[in-house]
């Protein structure tokens, strides 16, 4: 430990400047228009929040190497959600104590007493976690740091912790100011009693019980990573609802770690769910996104933003990256539908992913034919061979059982894109799209139901050298995977089985790299 305290104590000098192989961000499975840390190791996103003009990222960070271990609050800023500055650790661990997974919100009124200067400031509200040894269990308590300079430097609370219940199992503080209540709300998981606790504050350093959720839905592993925001309707004016996302792992739908989420209301004390209590509805029906989180403090009129951790606890030490392991999803707007089902989530890309097109082409096939769309593909090469791109589709079924893309394809390598007729099933099968040998949990054909409203498969599909994120259903089904294809795994093409496909149209547009490294 001595050493750790030394080496942040050397500030961004030795943290923050890796060597020049390691800062290149031009390498086979580096992504490009999703944020990833230089070197080293990152897992879950941490205190999104907006602030004079910048959108920060903190996430889960091991300083020292690319495992987990030694959880510190890594950092970055953007000014649009897209180009991301990696600034030095936030909030580092101490005295034994790991900074684990927690929420930012910016404190206006200075309810905390923790700013200076009459300004607003940061507060951070994060889950220290001491790990057990021969004496006694682990213990996570909930904890404040603050920042009275733009996020750049933090200071831990001389108080903490604010919230000890002594548990080894208490953590992920998601934390935001309620109007109807007129004092802060913490939501915060017991993760073995597959609970949600809620509290409430009106200085951020003393919390009282308000009231508990669950259990509800899937119970099949630890609540983790929750989350509660308010949502609009699409096409009511005025009107919302509130979502609760809780992470799940192990258990998820895909195995391993997955998110599922609850729709009703909240009072300002506690959430009623409107559906039954078995009901369990999937934020992502992918292998690879989890304790996603929404950023606190977006101006007026701003679509709620949402960013995931783009990995699965089965395999991530195993992922074959280097200098770094660990990346985010792409930035995800959220609304909420009502469908003959009932409330139901939809993301969708955020709208400045259009900044980043650096050539675009749209077709219509003539004839309408899997043939002449992928001979008119072969022609598109350039926009693919980079491997970071994104497609949009439709394929009407037409008399075709089975449709879909094989993409990032050298040989007989790529990753499948399908939607089966009689399952209503769209399923993503990376069993041969490259590297896949390094865990036995990755090799996956990854299925998720889709009843389609007419019989055209719609999809809107960014790819990024190691990741796929599919959205169907006009954002209604999200589903985040990663892959490893080979190195210059460029290949596209359209297909179908068990009969002809209608008339295909597709758009495909490169999308450039955000990193000074990269291409």
């Amino acid at each position: 430990m001595r050493l750790i305290l030394l080496l942040l104590a050397a500030g961004p000098a030795l943290l923050a400047q890796p060597g020049s192989n390691s800062a290149s961000y031009d390498r086979p499975y580096r992504p490009q228009y999703h944020f990833s840390p230089r070197e080293h190791w990152t897992n879950d996103p941490n205190g999104l929040v907006y602030f004079e003009g910048e959108y920060h990222l903190f996430f889960q960070y091991n300083p020292f190497g690319d495992q987990w271990g030694h959880m510190t609050w890594g950092h970055a800023v953007s000014r649009d959600l897209l180009h991301w500055e990696q600034l030095p650790p936030a909030i580092p661990e101490e005295n034994g104590i790991m900074i684990f997974t927690g929420s930012t919100v910016v404190d206006e009124q200075n309810t905390s007493g923790l700013c200076v200067d009459r300004k607003p400031c940061l507060v951070a509200i994060y889950t220290g976690h001491t790990p057990k040894n021969k004496e006694q269990p682990a213990l996570q308590t909930q904890n404040l740091a603050f920042s009275n300079d733009r996020g750049r430097t933090w200071t831990k609370y001389s108080g903490n912790p604010v919230l000890d219940l002594h548990m080894s199992d208490f953590r992920d503080p998601k934390v935001f100011w309620s109007r109807q209540a007129a004092r802060w709300v913490m939501v915060v998981a017991l993760p073995n009693d597959y609970k949600v606790r809620i509290y409430g504050s009106t200085d951020l350093r003393r919390w009282s019980l308000l009231s508990d959720f669950g259990p509800a839905g899937a119970t099949g592993g630890q609540w983790e990573c929750p989350e509660l925001f308010e949502l609009p309707l699409e096409g009511a004016q005025n009107e919302t609802r509130w979502v609760l996302k809780i992470g799940l792992n192990p258990g998820a739908l895909q195995g391993g770690s997955g998110e599922q989420y609850f729709v009703g209301s909240f009072d300002g004390t506690r959430f009623t769910n409107d559906n039954p209590v078995s009901k369990t509805m999937w934020t992502d029906y992918g292998k690879d996104c989890y304790c996603a989180l929404t950023f606190n403090n977006l101006p007026r009129g701003h679509a709620t933003v949402m960013v995931g951790w783009m990995n699965n606890w089965q395999y991530a030490k195993d992922l074959p990256t280097s200098p770094w392991r660990g990346q985010m999803t792409f930035p995800r707007s959220l609304r909420l539908r009502k469908t003959p089902e009932g409330m139901r989530l939809v993301q969708t890309p955020i709208d400045p992913l259009r900044r980043l097109e650096r050539k675009e082409t749209e077709a219509t096939s003539v004839t309408g034919t899997v043939e002449t769309v992928n001979r008119w593909l072969t022609t598109k090469l350039q926009m693919t061979k980079g491997r970071t791109f994104q497609l949009k589709a439709e394929i009407p079924l037409g008399t075709a059982q089975e449709v879909g893309w094989r993409i990032l394809k050298k040989g007989d390598r790529f990753t499948t894109i399908g939607y089966d007729r009689s399952a209503r099933m769209l399923f993503l099968d990376r069993t041969d799209s490259g590297l896949t040998t390094f865990n036995k949990e990755f090799p996956h054909r990854i299925e998720a139901a889709l009843v389609l409203q007419e019989p055209i498969l719609r999809l809107n599909v960014l790819v990024d050298r190691n990741s796929v994120e599919i959205f169907a259903g006009d954002g209604r089904l999200a589903s985040t995977n990663l892959v490893f294809p080979p190195e210059d795994a460029g290949g596209l093409e359209v297909y179908a089985k068990g009969g002809q496909a209608g008339k295909i149209s597709v758009r495909i547009a490169a999308i450039q790299s955000t990193w000074a490294g990269g291409k």
